[in-house]
């Protein structure tokens, strides 16, 4: 059986450093930091009181009241980021089949702060149980793509993937394999993830694993930097419209880049940390590497997962220096958590954005706040330190990992013709 091409028509963007596709990649070449202290709620008793919150971001700037009401904040940001998208790709909703249109959603946690709100309702309360009666569908992860669904009329495949900061990039990859198997036209994919929340920051402060840099939060998110303390919470959604590329060139669309593969694996060692030798990040980008059809030596950029922990940081490093070999050293290599923070389950979605929008503009965003060099990490690498390079970029790639071991990476070229 032929796989039918896979391309990207539009791009949808709801950052902690902009709020649509233009400033998240203004923001992004000029090395911005999204992170500030804590708005949301009182952080003062935390151990982290900062995080890369949205700014001036609000719903009912996109939505009428009344039906924002209805939606944790991840859905809000999927029905914003995903509008965005759709208008991008100028796809003509009167004229396609909608049968063939479907929405893959990622999300790592779903509705955290509607579950933490009811929960703390409840026990303030004199233990009578009442509960909002939108309780569970502003929850559940999967009812972002069902608003985004009914909102458009797309009646072809809709869920969301869930696999904890990995889930927006395996969404990616159902998506594209559901359009090179002839099942779909066009897929709205991504993700979305709303976790600064009371639950979200002292959850993960439980574990230790969230930067406690307060008196200087812009700083905080420093990958592969020997200061490093910890990954910032993020939160937003990213949007992309992947189309079968006959079905995108028959209506004339613009085409940003072509999916040319995806590779999974899992780490099958620790709940929460890598293999310290990155086995399974070695397996998924090879992975990735034979189902795109491509070599190592092809590649010429490299998004990667780089939270700013010193655990997952090395492993990945090391990984990327073993699948690629001596090419490892020509690869522009560069993680933008260091300005957007961790979007958790989102994160896949905006940093293929990032890695799309180099490919489209010939230039590779920086990894911020660098110092000093991990002495575990080869210093022969080039980590795109402190300010963005000029790179065609032709193909590249970008991973993605989550707690549990899941490991996703997808590829992306640039299409010439």
């Amino acid at each position: 059986m032929q796989l039918k091409r896979v391309v990207v028509t539009g791009l949808g963007a709801l950052t902690p450093i902009g709020n649509n596709i233009e400033e998240y990649w203004n923001a992004l070449v000029n090395g911005v930091s999204g992170a500030a202290p804590i708005t949301y709620f009182d952080a003062a008793k935390f151990k982290t009181r900062f995080a890369c919150e949205l700014k001036g971001f609000n719903a009912t700037d996109f939505m009428d009241r009344k039906e924002a009401r209805k939606m944790d904040r991840f859905t809000q940001y999927a029905m914003v980021a995903s509008d965005e998208a759709i208008a991008d790709s100028n796809l003509d909703l009167e004229k396609i089949n909608k049968f063939r249109v479907g929405v893959i959603w990622g999300a790592g946690i779903g509705g955290l702060e509607t579950f933490q709100n009811e929960a703390l309702n409840f026990g303030a309360g004199d233990g009578t149980p009442r509960f909002n009666p939108f309780f569970i569908p502003k929850m559940i992860a999967d009812i972002a793509p069902g608003n985004i669904s009914i909102k458009n009329g797309f009646m072809g495949p809709n869920y969301t993937t869930v696999s904890a900061c990995a889930s927006s990039a395996n969404a990616m990859i159902d998506a594209l394999n559901y359009i090179r198997l002839g099942t779909c036209d066009v897929i709205v994919t991504g993700g979305s993830e709303a976790a600064v929340a009371i639950a979200g920051v002292g959850g993960f402060n439980a574990m230790h694993a969230l930067s406690t840099r307060n008196e200087s939060p812009e700083t905080a998110s420093r990958p592969f930097d020997a200061e490093r303390d910890g990954f910032v919470l993020g939160e937003g959604a990213g949007a992309i419209i992947l189309e079968e590329y006959e079905h995108a060139k028959a209506r004339g669309a613009k085409i940003y880049a072509e999916v040319i593969g995806g590779g999974m694996s899992s780490d099958a060692y620790h709940m929460t940390a890598p293999h310290p030798e990155g086995i399974g990040v070695i397996a998924v980008m090879k992975n990735c590497l034979e189902n795109s059809g491509i070599k190592p030596e092809d590649v010429d950029h490299i998004n990667t997962h780089g939270t700013s922990t010193s655990l997952g940081d090395v492993a990945e490093l090391k990984a990327i220096s073993k699948v690629f070999g001596e090419h490892a050293k020509n690869i522009n290599i560069n993680s933008t958590k260091s300005m957007t923070g961790h979007l958790l389950g989102a994160a896949g979605a905006i940093e293929s954005i990032a890695v799309i929008l180099a490919m489209k503009h010939g230039i590779v965003p920086p990894t911020i706040n660098h110092s000093t060099l991990d002495e575990n990490i080869n210093p022969e690498l080039n980590l795109t330190l402190n300010k963005s390079q000029k790179r065609d970029v032709k193909i590249a790639m970008s991973n993605t990992f989550g707690f549990g071991g899941h490991n996703a990476c997808v590829a992306f070229k640039k299409l010439e013709e």
